[in-house]
């Protein structure tokens, strides 16, 4: 009786439902969202209407006069460091305007500057900075760097009395089409560079497109130093519009 009693025990405990524990609650894990991908390098905008200008301008005087250039070193960082360079270790006192290219008519006006002494006073050549990159263009009253090929230019620049947009870098063409590299422009003196541009020229001096074109006597510039920027300096044309 007591062992038939056990087995209906047995019986009825096996068809009790077994219990289900009771679910763990466990706290959802939390991630950190990714931080958002760096911005693309946007390059700098032109200085603000009303802020201080930080360029830096050069007084080039010379046996005509006195030119006032001003310096686009945001934009193009590596040219118009080299050009300090030299101001500011007095490399360039002594380098003279030696072209004009009045033979070339009144849509390709310039000067051209550099070392025509001892070529122990240039720096090592610097890397070229298109305008395409930089948003700088050769319009009248540019300051570039002159080179035979990119990446080459030294202590030679020019100044542009006219526009030459053939002097701006345009990738479509073919060969070399990487232009010549704007860092700056002419504030105060443009009657200067005029006055050298018309200086005399020798017929015989100069090769190639030079031939003709070699100011005689060349215009010294007795000195390169950096002054204060222009209180009413103009705002210029170097900088396209972003």
């Amino acid at each position: 009786m007591i062992f038939e009693t056990l087995i209906l025990s047995l019986a009825a405990a096996a068809a009790q439902p077994a219990p289900v524990p009771a679910p763990r609650t466990r706290p959802m894990p939390t991630f950190a969202p990714p931080p958002p991908p760096p911005p693309l390098p946007v390059p700098p905008k032109p200085e603000a209407p009303g802020a201080a200008d930080t360029r830096p301008y050069v007084a080039l005087t010379t046996d005509l006069g006195t030119i006032i250039v001003r310096l686009e070193d945001k934009r193009a960082p590596v040219t118009a460091k080299n050009f300090l360079r030299y101001v500011d270790a007095k490399r360039m006192d002594g380098f003279q305007f030696y072209r004009s290219t009045r033979s070339w008519g009144p849509a390709s006006q310039l000067i051209q500057a550099g070392n025509r002494g001892d070529p122990r006073l240039n720096y090592p050549p610097i890397v070229h900075e298109p305008t395409n990159v930089t948003g700088l263009t050769n319009c009248k009253g540019a300051l570039s760097m002159a080179r035979l090929a990119p990446g080459d230019a030294t202590s030679d620049f020019f100044l542009l009395l006219s526009e030459i947009k053939g002097f701006d870098a345009d990738p479509k063409l073919g060969g070399d089409n990487a232009g010549f590299a704007v860092f700056g422009e002419i504030v105060a003196g443009e009657e200067v560079a005029e006055k050298i541009y018309a200086a005399p020229v020798s017929e015989t001096l100069g090769e190639g497109v030079m031939k003709g074109q070699m100011l005689a006597p060349m215009v010294t510039i007795k000195s390169a130093r950096r002054v204060p920027a222009l209180a009413d300096a103009p705002t210029g044309c170097v900088v396209k519009a972003p």
